[in-house]
């Protein structure tokens, strides 16, 4: 006996092949999303594990320019307290100049020399006053140029002639006389060393006569 299939089997057979491409087609497209989906969250965790580290590295960033800006203080404080330790080490030194000063006033001042002022000018002192002669006045150039340790580099500034009244001896013609020289400040000078020879202060230089 023969048997005849009268379905049509050619639609029927297309309608299998476009279901199983149908689901073909979403278990692919199920397979892609997840894929997608593992991808993007590989990325975000990335991207969210780089901010974080951005995160810490702005606030390391801040401390440390926090500590910056602290030593940059503490440093700006050092040079400060320096600075003071330096002046109160220069005044220490300087404040028995003028001790010394008038001391060598008296030593190397010769006979017959009398100062009228003593004015600092800056780092020098202009001395003035009058002598009985010239000679005399060569003479303090002298002294004040080979035999003082704290005082250096005499310059006659000028000498005029002139007239003094003495009682009972009537005019006298004196020297009227300008000078100025160096103070060597207190670590400059050592008086008192072995080696500070009369003469040997830098850039004495023994005047002659006027």
């Amino acid at each position: 006996m023969i048997l005849i299939n009268l379905l049509p089997h050619r639609e029927a057979a297309r309608k299998r092949r476009r279901e199983i491409f149908l689901v073909q087609l979403g278990l692919a497209a199920l397979v892609g999303g997840l894929l997608s989906g593992a991808v993007m969250l590989a990325f975000q965790t990335r991207i969210d594990a780089q901010r974080d580290r951005n995160d810490l590295f702005r606030a390391e960033i801040a401390v440390l320019d926090a500590q910056i800006k602290e030593v940059a203080g503490l440093k700006s404080q050092v040079e400060a307290l320096k600075a003071r330790q330096q002046a109160v080490e220069s005044l220490q030194a300087d404040r028995n100049l003028p001790v010394h000063l008038l001391e060598e006033m008296v030593k190397q001042l010769p006979d017959g020399v009398y100062l009228s002022s003593l004015k600092q000018e800056g780092d020098g002192i202009v001395i003035a006053g009058m002598a009985q002669s010239q000679e005399r006045v060569s003479e303090l150039l002298r002294n004040l140029a080979n035999h003082s340790a704290w005082l250096r580099q005499p310059q006659l500034v000028e000498i005029v002639a002139g007239e003094v009244n003495v009682p009972q001896r009537g005019h006298r013609r004196v020297s009227n006389f300008s000078i100025r020289v160096a103070l060597l400040r207190g670590q400059e000078a050592s008086p008192g060393s072995p080696d500070a020879k009369p003469g040997t202060q830098p850039g004495a230089q023994p005047a002659g006569k006027v």
